[in-house]
């Protein structure tokens, strides 16, 4: 199986009142295809820092992140957001829909971003929110639904573009147990599924056991207790 996801001896420092400080040093994480990995820590370990540089927000002081095979390093502003848009799946803390779209307009939006054949695009949605069993609720807006349903459109529009890997940051933090683990649950289905890579920060150890591996962000490396 592939590496969809590689970040290699990532180091990142910041100036803080003429004094040099390490975020991250020398952080290697390899995640294959099917994979879904649960990174932890306290705050201020770093967590946000690693998600930004992992998903190509952020450039590392040094070191290298390959997005199914392809290096981030030395691209600029607006190759960096095609990678974002091709290869990169984000699901976040809150869903972050668009108001005033319907469930299925938020998936064709992205896929109208990427310039996706509206056809594909139509037949793409359906097949996705059908998975996520919002099929029914494709003509409803985000006030509609639950917060549970909110976070399978946000997963579902993640899938949208057919992306290498997908990053989750809390995506449990605004759920009630029986809602989080669902979502996490169909989370790491779809990745199986559709031989993803997945990262997802987490707080919440209720979900972990749904993870194939948690890592632990200590010090600027990740460990596995």
């Amino acid at each position: 199986m592939r590496n969809r996801l590689v970040l290699q001896e990532i180091t990142r420092t910041f100036e803080d009142g003429g004094i040099e400080r390490t975020i991250l040093d020398k952080l290697n994480l390899e995640v294959v295809e099917g994979e879904l990995v649960a990174v932890m820590g306290p705050s201020g370990s770093g967590k946000s820092t690693f998600l930004s540089i992992a998903g190509a927000l952020l450039e590392p002081t040094s070191g290298d992140v390959l997005l199914d095979g392809e290096s981030i390093i030395g691209k600029n502003k607006q190759e960096l957001s095609e990678m974002r848009l091709r290869k990169i799946g984000f699901i976040f803390q809150s869903a972050n829909l668009i108001p005033y779209l319907k469930v299925d307009e938020q998936l064709m939006v992205v896929a109208k971003l990427a310039g996706m054949d509206k056809e594909k695009a139509a037949k793409r949605a359906k097949e996705l929110l059908d998975k996520m069993g919002l099929l029914h609720r494709r003509t409803a807006y985000p006030e509609k639904l639950s917060g549970g349903e909110r976070q399978r459109v946000a997963i579902a529009r993640a899938l949208m573009n057919d992306p290498a890997v997908l990053f989750a940051d809390e995506p449990t933090a605004s759920l009630d147990a029986s809602r989080g683990h669902d979502v996490v649950s169909m989370i790491a289905k779809q990745v199986k599924d559709q031989r993803k890579s997945a990262v997802m920060v987490t707080h919440d150890d209720r979900v972990l056991a749904l993870c194939d591996r948690v890592l632990f962000l200590e010090n600027g490396k990740l460990i596995k207790k």
